[in-house]
């Protein structure tokens, strides 16, 4: 079977359009074949900084011949007295079909004509001349070029054209105005080591031609050599280095035949944070640090660099790409004792000339407001006056490391240099350690604050950025999120409940909410409610792909439109979770079936009564007059002794005391429902009506405090 080559080669690419680029062609290939009836193709995907190329193999020389039928005009109008109309032999002519080939069927709107019509299939060659131009013009990325005149775009000059169906070359030209590049079987190797291009015969010998020309096309294999490399060079050294997904993955689109390069700087470059030394080295030179051993709490002096020249030549390499990180070292050095000539609360005032938002005004605006948040919390807490004080003067200084000159040189720090110079000035170091937590998580694999003043400095800091920003109504649509609120919304959920803090989230929605509202001029009302939903909606998405709790247990303790579960949800995010969590276990271990019917019945049957959602006392509401069969007197006994159980599982929010009455008293429901004492709740006298329902009311409640089971799907 046939295998097709396509590489563009180019000009430099951007790691990031590389890696993305990649990405989109495993994805979008495949598929466009599917829909040129070839599924059985096998794609594979390739890319280099000068080249992006995908090995196609499994084709057909051709398609298969296809059916397919294609609807026409209404019967009504291509046929009058059985005879054809224009509009059925103008369908059947652009079809290519005789006036017989046309058939009339039935569809919801009505009969209409249509036509079985043969398509042979077409030549792959034929196809693949097609779809070339869009893979590579459809790309998407960041800052795309164009050059020339042309409506072209991408990310960098396109130089090269190698299209290759088996060993010939399938005659295709990229057009860009004015710019051509037309197909060959050459491609551009290694700059350096293979300075000529090579020829490849046959579109399955593309690797092993590229190998030959210095050039590992495989993303994959050149991964596999760096980590190779990176660790017999660190081993080498007597000392570890950790493999950092995101610089990996960075320095495998910057290079085809990568090398390991070991490089030293001064000792003296020690002294600095171990943190200033690794951002310097990761960030900004994609070099890989080297510890001391596996607990990376101490640096060598040394650094290993993926190199793309000639292997021959690593001293001369090391020595100049060691000349680069001790100048940025040495900056590093310059700013760190620059900025520790002050006290950090000294910066505070400069925190007045830099904006938070436009409309929101400077940082320094924001740490007041982070300060009266904590305050908030605090007092949410009961915490103790040092425990206040301390997260008061976290709160206070948890931003002034923004304006420090390490920190304006290497944001990435921010948070990180913020805990080194608080320690350095003397600062408790729990306030120190909060500087650096508030920020926790800063992404999704990143690790939460473990002290409590780190948690609630990071809470009032995250809900003054929501509160804020939904206050000016820009609110994050479809993927669009600027100002990262899903994920400071999750962080506080998240937070809350790994930390089990005891906190009133629609409280303190209200408050903050209110205070904007007042010093903003803005509808505290709508803000509110804004805030709430948006935050529902949150905690509904982190059960359900983070607890992994079925989707109908999560509407069963948020319940569907419903006030009551709504505010119940926000004011205690523990509650909601633990609620949900143990819904999910006890359908599991099948305890869930054992109430469930028995529930779920008197729920739907209660909905046509009056009787509220909060009410759990029966002696207020029943009336035992009204009896007329055991079962009622039972049911209604079976719920005195109800009560102290759901007040129990409320208190302490243990809900296997509720779970475990309410199927000891299923079996007394099921008889007042089917047994041969049964009765027949819609009588027709109203008051006994009334009373049923109300007994089946009390019993719905008494479920509510775990969840609705109305919304729960019996066999999901």
């Amino acid at each position: 079977m046939p295998a097709f080559l396509l590489e563009v080669g180019t000009e430099e690419l951007p790691a990031g359009f590389l890696s993305d680029a990649i990405v989109q062609w495993r994805s979008r290939i495949p598929e466009s074949l599917k829909t040129h009836n070839l599924p059985e193709a096998v794609v594979e995907v390739y890319g280099t900084p000068r080249r992006l190329a995908v090995l196609i193999t499994g084709l057909p020389s051709q398609q298969a011949d296809r059916e397919e039928e294609i609807k026409g005009p209404p019967a009504q109008a291509a046929f009058k007295d059985g005879q054809p109309t224009k509009a059925a032999i103008g369908f059947a002519s652009k079809q290519g079909v005789d006036i017989s080939a046309l058939e009339i069927r039935p569809t919801e709107k009505g009969d209409f004509v249509f036509v079985n019509k043969q398509i042979p299939g077409r030549p792959i060659a034929d196809i693949l001349t097609e779809l070339v131009p869009q893979w590579v013009w459809n790309l998407e990325g960041k800052r795309l070029m164009r050059w020339g005149h042309g409506d072209g775009r991408f990310s960098r000059p396109i130089r090269t054209l190698v299209t290759l169906l088996d060993g010939e070359i399938l005659p295709l030209q990229l057009e860009n105005g004015a710019k051509i590049v037309k197909s060959d079987r050459l491609s551009r190797t290694h700059r350096v080591l293979h300075p000529e291009p090579v020829s490849i015969d046959h579109a399955t010998e593309y690797v092993k031609t590229l190998a030959s020309g210095y050039v590992n096309v495989p993303p994959e294999n050149r991964a596999e050599i760096i980590i190779e490399q990176v660790k017999a060079a660190a081993e080498k050294l007597g000392g570890y280095t950790p493999i950092y997904p995101d610089l990996l993955a960075e320095v495998v689109n910057l290079v085809e035949y990568p090398t390991a390069v070991i490089g030293q700087f001064e000792e003296e470059f020690l002294n600095l944070p171990k943190e200033v030394i690794t951002e310097v080295m990761v960030s900004h030179q994609r070099y890989f640090p080297v510890f001391k051993n596996a607990d990376c709490q101490e640096l060598l002096p040394n650094f290993i660099t993926i190199s793309n020249g000639d292997p021959a030549k690593s001293d001369i390499i090391a020595v100049g790409n060691a000349r680069v990180i001790r100048a940025r070292l040495a900056d590093g050095r310059f700013f760190y004792k620059a900025d520790l000539a002050k006290p950090l609360e000294s910066y505070l005032p400069q925190l007045e000339k830099v904006t938070f938002q436009e409309d929101l005004g400077s940082v320094r605006a924001k740490v007041e407001r982070i300060v009266k948040n904590a305050e908030k919390i605090t007092t949410q807490l009961q915490l103790n006056p040092d425990k206040i004080q301390n997260i008061q003067r976290s709160a206070l200084l948890c931003k002034a490391d923004l304006v420090t000159q390490m920190v304006y040189e290497f944001p990435e720090l921010q948070g990180i240099m913020g805990e080194k110079y608080a320690l350095a000035n003397g600062e408790n170091p729990e306030i120190a350690k909060a500087i650096f937590e508030h920020y926790l998580p800063r992404n999704a694999d990143d690790i939460f604050p473990q002290t409590l003043t780190g948690q609630i400095v990071g809470l009032a800091d995250r809900l003054d950025t929501l509160v804020s920003i939904f206050g000016l109504g820009l609110i994050p649509s479809g993927s669009s999120d600027p100002f990262a609120l899903r994920r400071a919304a999750n962080a506080i959920i998240n937070i809350t409940w790994l930390a089990n803090l005891q906190i009133n989230l629609s409280t303190l929605l209200e408050q903050i909410a209110t205070d904007f509202a007042t010093t903003f001029n803005k509808d505290a009302k709508s803000l509110i409610k804004r805030l709430q939903e948006f935050f529902l909606q949150r905690i509904r998405t982190l059960l359900q792909d983070e607890k992994q709790i079925d989707y109908d247990l999560v509407n069963a303790v948020l319940g569907e439109n419903d006030p009551e579960y709504t505010e119940r949800a926000l004011t205690d995010l523990l509650d909601v979770r633990d609620r949900a969590l143990y819904l999910q276990q006890i359908r599991k271990d099948g305890t869930l079936d054992k109430i469930y019917e028995t529930v779920n019945r008197s729920t739907r049957l209660a909905a046509q009564g009056n009787l509220d959602f909060q009410t759990l006392e029966p002696q207020p509401l029943i009336n035992p007059q009204l009896f007329q069969k055991k079962s009622e007197s039972a049911f209604y006994n079976a719920l005195l002794e109800l009560v102290p159980q759901t007040q129990a599982a409320q208190q302490n929010r243990d809900y296997q005391l509720l779970v475990t009455a309410l199927a000891k008293i299923a079996p007394t429901v099921s008889t007042f429902f089917d047994g041969e004492d049964s009765v027949l709740v819609m009588d027709a006298n109203p008051d006994i009506k009334q009373n049923r329902l109300n007994l089946l009311g009390l019993l719905r409640n008494h479920a509510r405090v775990l969840a609705d089971f109305g919304a729960i799907v019996k066999n999901l």
